[in-house]
């Protein structure tokens, strides 16, 4: 798993949205996987200006507490500056500005190296001085064609 430290400036983002745990997402009757097909349904870049049409966003946001609590999870794009202004009719979230530590996946199946990534980020905190900020955490899913996608996890840190 490689890692970086980097800053990231503020954003918005627009999408579909739900309200879960990680035990939720851990059950069967886990929220996501609903979530991903009604992002995927919706075709949400056909329907407004997005910055860069390769790159998808799934954020986690409005933390109850930390891992253990609820949040809130979108799944969307970044508008281009004129997009913004104009009126969406689907769920926005601010991402401030923060520091994160990124968290790069392995290639292989999306499903299955993006919870192993997670168990792992959960794993490092676990054992880490590093605290988490819980103020947005994001992964950015980049296709880079057809059958590679890039896929990062940056996680918001004090």
């Amino acid at each position: 798993m490689i890692q970086e430290i980097i800053n990231y400036p503020a954003m918005t983002l627009y999408g579909v949205t739900t309200r879960t745990t990680n035990a939720e997402e851990m059950s069967p009757h886990g929220r996501l996987p609903g979530l991903w097909q009604t992002f995927f349904q919706s075709n949400l870049a056909a329907q407004m200006d997005i910055r860069n049409p390769r790159r998808t966003y799934a954020l986690y946001t409005r933390y109850e507490s930390d891992h253990k609590g609820a949040y809130t999870v979108l799944i969307g794009h970044e508008p281009t500056k004129e997009q913004s202004e104009r009126s969406i009719l689907l769920e926005q979230a601010k991402v401030p500005a923060s520091t994160y530590r990124v968290f790069t996946c392995p290639p292989g199946p999306v499903s299955e190296v993006v919870a192993r990534t997670w168990g792992e980020i959960w794993s490092y905190y676990e054992h880490s001085s590093e605290q988490r900020a819980y103020t947005g955490d994001f992964e950015i899913y980049e296709a880079n064609d057809e059958n590679q996608t890039e896929i990062k996890i940056y996680i918001a840190i004090k």
